[in-house]
């Protein structure tokens, strides 16, 4: 099963503060504000949502083809994915902007600063999905994660003009939506993603119920943090997996999108939907247990044991099969 991720990729830009922001502000003077801090622990991170579940799908032997949109400063990362297993080959690359940046800083009490340059993502709506498919001989599948909205538009646009199946996940860009773009983006899915706020957010922005929007896609995963996550079709069992337990948790960033590469490598695998889920949750416990959304390592052994632990023998059986014919 050939698996497109067409959305955000970005590189984390982390530094410390040895101090407290709120030691910095003057009551009275927050009309102008110019303030300066000596940071210190700068961490650079690979990230953005198609580049996280673009990796997690590359360590399963997947191949993926991730579609972005980055800057001429992408090459190093370009190498990264490559190394692990990614098609970087029709990422599209913009001799104007800088790939994506997420800045942040902070402080002792864990408060934030931060920003985020879009830079090149600003030209992702430039990727056609029609020559990617000819010259790939198709496509089976298109994830549509974050990204920039007319991106998003277009490609699931595409996706059902060329008759290639897509999967929905809007994510933090609900809030940039329109009511008849949010609809658009979701309707005909064969599978939405959604965590649990994202799940209430969505039908509020739609003006549709739960089970309007399941009548309108194929199935919805719900991720839901300890809990595991959902899964629903319309008329259909609510199927509740849980999560598989984490030693300690050395940061959430990406877990979600390694919930998701986990569950799509399953389901190219063509193995239960409850196995997908399981599996989607196995590979978001490594995610948690790693700093930073790329640094989890992936082997069969470590992942299968986690599936057997959490969910017994059966449930990792499967999965090894498909994994050895992969290694």
């Amino acid at each position: 099963m050939r698996i497109a991720v067409t959305g955000s990729i970005a590189t984390d830009h982390l530094t410390t503060f040895p101090g407290r922001f709120t030691d910095q502000l003057i009551a009275d003077r927050l009309d102008k504000v110019s303030l300066s801090f000596l940071v210190d622990e700068l961490e650079i991170r690979r990230g953005g949502v198609a580049a996280n579940i673009s990796y997690g799908l590359g360590r399963l032997g997947l191949a993926p083809v991730l579609l972005g949109a980055v800057g001429p400063d992408f090459a190093a990362y370009r190498v990264w994915l490559k190394e692990n297993g990614v098609d970087t080959d029709f990422v599209h690359v913009s001799e104007k902007r800088q790939t994506a940046r997420f800045m942040c800083t902070t402080d002792l009490d864990q408060n934030q600063i931060a920003s985020f340059y879009s830079g090149a993502m600003a030209e992702a709506h430039r990727i056609d999905l029609a020559p990617v498919a000819a010259h790939l001989g198709g496509l089976d599948l298109v994830l549509v994660s974050p990204n920039d909205p007319r991106a998003m538009l277009r490609h699931t646009t595409q996706c059902r003009d060329l008759g290639i199946d897509f999967a929905a996940d809007p994510s933090q860009q609900l809030a940039r939506l329109q009511r008849e773009e949010a609809r658009a983006l979701v309707d005909g899915a064969r599978w939405l993603f959604t965590n649990e706020y994202e799940a209430a957010v969505l039908c509020e922005l739609t003006g549709w119920g739960h089970t309007e929007v399941l009548d309108r896609v194929g199935a919805w995963v719900i991720t839901r943090g300890a809990e595991g996550a959902r899964l629903q079709r319309a008329g259909g069992p609510v199927i509740d997996v849980p999560a598989v337990k984490v030693t300690e948790i050395a940061d959430p960033t990406g877990a979600g999108d390694a919930f998701r590469a986990g569950f799509l490598a399953a389901v190219s695998w063509r193995l239960p939907e409850e196995t997908a889920a399981r599996l989607g949750c196995a590979l978001a416990a490594l995610a948690l247990e790693a700093v930073g959304p790329q640094d989890y390592t992936v082997t069969a052994d470590t992942l299968l044991e986690r599936l057997r632990t959490a969910y017994g023998d059966t449930t990792a059986d499967a999965p090894a099969r498909r994994m050895e014919r992969s290694a």
